[in-house]
């Protein structure tokens, strides 16, 4: 049943994270980049209302400047990112400018959220783009958000910022597209026998205990952090899935109600 509600989702929201626009730390992916823009493209064609949150700055920042290892530093993550963010945004305007589809920044720090006045000036600007017909492309400012001390500016990942935004603009589904096919019972990469959940409907302890590490080095979260967005989603009566962005026209199987990734959603 639920899954055939997903036949009637009108704004959605897709994120996609580094691992799944980056071939490894130097080099971005481009043919993802090419399929992402096509799918979002059609979709919006169709009459969709759609938001791309994406992760990938400090990514693409990397593969510039070329590094061999990750920087653990702040500044350096925040120097990272200002490099690669301009870069990201250039090549998501060029593949989508190729389907004919206008895209829109906005960087978020999550005091635009906690104030009354920014965050309706948030939800404004988020509805008037999709009132144009144009697609917001979201990512955290990370140039400028810090994780330390008593500031309270990060989302600290964009799982997170996936489901927050979905819940501003009152979206009917968030898909988070990432290097796993969903939620495993066990860990599949050391259990071959593990088994891919189809259905959750609610975040218990034993959901987080599934839950692995972080996947890369440019990782926040891993499975942990998309639990959280879950547990956004299903307490504002939402629907959310995990699907592998091998390839992301699994979209549009998923809006057809397909039996694809794991469906977090209330009722049976």
């Amino acid at each position: 049943m639920s899954r055939e509600l997903l036949k009637n989702a009108e704004r959605i929201v897709i994120k996609v994270g580094t691992n799944s626009i980056m071939k490894d730390s130097n080099q971005v992916n481009l043919r993802q980049l090419d399929r992402i823009a096509f799918v979002i493209s059609s979709l919006m064609q169709e009459g969709k209302e759609v938001l791309l949150v994406t992760s990938g700055a400090i990514g693409v920042g990397s593969s510039l400047l070329k590094l061999e290892e990750y920087p653990k530093e702040i500044p350096d993550q925040q120097a990272l990112s200002s490099i690669g963010q301009s870069t990201l945004m250039t090549l998501y305007s060029q593949f989508f400018s190729s389907y004919g589809q206008t895209v829109g920044q906005i960087l978020f720090t999550r005091d635009v959220i906690d104030f009354p006045v920014s965050y309706e000036n948030m939800q404004n600007a988020l509805n008037r783009l999709l009132d144009l017909k144009i697609l917001p492309i979201i990512n955290e400012n990370d140039a400028v958000s810090v994780d330390e001390m008593n500031h309270y500016t990060m989302f600290g990942d964009n799982d997170t910022l996936s489901a927050v935004v979905a819940k501003t603009i009152d979206a009917d589904l968030l898909i988070i597209l990432s290097d796993v096919d969903g939620l495993y019972d066990d860990n599949p990469a050391s259990n071959p026998d593990a088994r891919l959940i189809d259905h959750v409907t609610e975040i218990t302890q034993d959901t987080h205990d599934m839950a692995a590490g972080k996947g890369s080095e440019f990782s926040k979260g891993g499975m942990t952090t998309k639990l959280n967005a879950a547990e956004i989603m299903l307490d504002y009566g939402a629907q959310m899935i995990i699907a592998s962005s091998e390839n992301p026209s699994c979209i549009f199987d998923i809006l057809d109600g397909d039996s694809i990734g794991t469906l977090f959603s209330k009722g049976e």
